[in-house]
């Protein structure tokens, strides 16, 4: 796609300073930027790059001046950062804008869709299933029967939705993602074998859910595994049967949730987190990178560790705990002395 100076700062209700008609159709790092290419410049630290850069247009804050003399076409903007954060959101519904149906694909004659769908090629659609208005499912996805998915809704290829799973609206589900698999649920008998509990349960997303790559999420053994309002979820991400994940909490990757756990909202959790199952974490709770949660947790606690601590008291304790070896060795020193 190409774009002209004058349309972006249409777009970007900018200000073109140089040439309106210079066009641009990929984007750039400011220290990175070739002809045909755009940028923009937020941090003041960058600034020296304004002059190298060879980028065709460059979007900067209002109050910008310019001290030497530049190659690359401004577009003056209140907020460079947040001009080029809405940039890139219209460029990608512009990239995503697809429409129709390719083949081949299965759908179900009881399937039923919305308006302007896009259903990439080698996609399955199952019975029953509800897709709304504006959806794009890319190819190889498979949806199964008795899936619901509201309007807005992007589904990258490879992604797997098992049945009676319920997607709301504006979600974004990325490519190698499971939502509805069986819940890790078995039940040993006195031989020591493991007979399988069926999992009959189902995933709710409510609206503007985001799940990244390779994620899984588990479906409830009875009742709904529930993602609520505008979770978002990092790539490899576990998230067992029947967790909750409350409002606007944010996870990082590779952390891994057990079963019946229950997450508050606006929580903020760290890559790498182990949380145990059965336990209730509260609303505005902030767990640091590789924590262990074992326990309870109240609203508002900031953790850190395996087990976790308070983050304060982790702090605390760590300056102690790495110099283990110095205090074992003045206290041996100190021992032999008091034996002589």
């Amino acid at each position: 796609m190409v774009f002209t100076a004058a349309q972006i700062a249409g777009i970007l209700e900018g200000e073109v300073h140089g040439n309106p008609e210079v066009a641009v159709h990929r984007l750039a790092k400011i220290e990175e930027g070739e002809t045909g290419s755009l940028t923009f410049l937020a941090n003041p630290k960058y600034t020296s790059h304004i002059y190298k850069t060879k980028a065709s247009i460059t979007i900067v804050n209002r109050d910008f001046q310019a001290d030497q003399q530049l190659s690359t076409t401004l577009i003056k903007v209140e907020d460079a950062y947040t001009a080029f954060s809405k940039l890139l959101e219209y460029y990608n519904q512009v990239k995503n804008n697809k429409v129709g149906i390719e083949e081949p694909v299965f759908k179900s004659e009881s399937a039923t869709y919305g308006t302007d769908l896009y259903l990439g090629a080698f996609s399955y659609v199952g019975q029953n299933v509800r897709i709304g208005n504006n959806v794009k499912i890319y190819p190889n996805v498979y949806i199964g029967d008795n899936v619901s998915i509201g309007n807005d809704v992007i589904i990258f290829a490879g992604a797997k939705i098992y049945s009676e799973s319920v997607i709301g609206h504006f979600c974004v589900i990325h490519s190698g993602v499971i939502i509805g698999a069986d819940g890790f649920g078995f039940s040993p008998n006195d031989k020591g074998e493991f007979r399988k509990i069926p999992q009959t349960g189902n995933v709710v997303l409510e609206d503007h859910v985001d799940v990244g790559a390779g994620t899984t999420i588990d479906r409830a053994t009875l009742g709904s595994t529930l993602l609520r309002k505008g979770v978002k979820l990092d790539n490899q991400i576990q998230i067992a049967h029947n967790v909750e994940i409350g409002e606007h909490t944010v996870i990082a990757a590779q952390t891994g949730i057990a079963g019946s756990t229950k997450i508050g909202k606006h929580c903020m959790i760290g890559g790498q987190v182990g949380i145990v199952g059965h336990i209730t974490i509260g609303d505005y709770v902030k767990i640091q990178a590789q924590s262990g949660i074992g326990r309870n947790v109240k609203d508002n606690e900031v953790l850190q560790g395996s087990p976790a601590l308070n983050y304060g008291d982790f702090n605390k304790s760590y300056v102690h705990f790495k110099n283990l070896p110095k205090i074992i060795n003045r206290l041996d020193s100190l021992a032999n002395s008091q034996e002589k």
